[in-house]
Parts: C-alpha cells; structure tokens; sequence
C-alpha cells in the first residue's frame, strides 16, 4: 500500500509536471522517482513517533532539491498523522535545525538531537 504526498518541483514547476512522492509503507520509506532513477527517506515508525533514518538521493539528481522534496514530504505526513519526529537522518535533523517551523513536530528525543 502507497500513500501520495504531492511535492512541488524545485525546477520550473509551470514547464513540468509536479513530481509526486509516495509512501511505500511495505518498505517504511518515503519515495520519488525522477529520470527513471529512485531517491528514498528511510524511516521507522513506533507508535506515534516516526524516526527518519537515512535519506538517499542518487548522484544523477543530487543538486536539485530531491532530498528537500523527501523531508518536506515526510515532515507534512508526520504533521497530518500527528507524529512526534525523532531525526536522526542528518539531512533530516539539518533541514529542522534551521527550519523553526518544523520544532513542534520534536519531542524529547528529537529536540536533542537538533541540539547538538
């Protein structure tokens, strides 16, 4: 089962279509596919939290916001299903460092770690 969390490009969105992230609960990772290459946020969810664990974005489309596009999506997924984030995926933990709005999603455990 696949759950769509759309993801606004980071390239002119009006000249091509938004590219579309998925949910492959199967295999507990947030998904994107573009040019034929697959780019993923591995996660793991225990209870009401969600850990981000390792994010991977292959060389041919690093550069063009892919991995934002995963974090954004995994962060409005958690948000809508009212998870407590715990980022140890250090993509994951630099987006929210610096990104204030996200600091709700934390709870003990992942206020820690952007501490750090």
């Amino acid at each position: 089962m696949t759950d769509t969390t759309p993801a606004t490009s980071v390239t002119d969105a009006a000249a091509q279509p938004a590219n579309v992230v998925t949910d492959n609960l199967a295999q507990s990772r947030f998904e994107l596919s573009v040019d034929g290459s697959l780019a993923y946020a591995v996660y793991q969810r225990q209870g009401q939290a969600i850990t981000f664990i390792h994010t991977f974005v292959p060389s041919s489309l690093r550069g063009r916001g892919i991995a934002t596009q995963l974090i954004l999506a995994g962060l409005a997924s958690s948000r809508v299903r009212g998870l407590e984030v715990i980022p140890q995926c250090p993509l994951f933990r630099a987006y929210m460092k610096k990104h204030g709005e996200t600091h709700d999603l934390l709870g003990p455990e992942g206020r820690a770690l952007i501490a750090e």
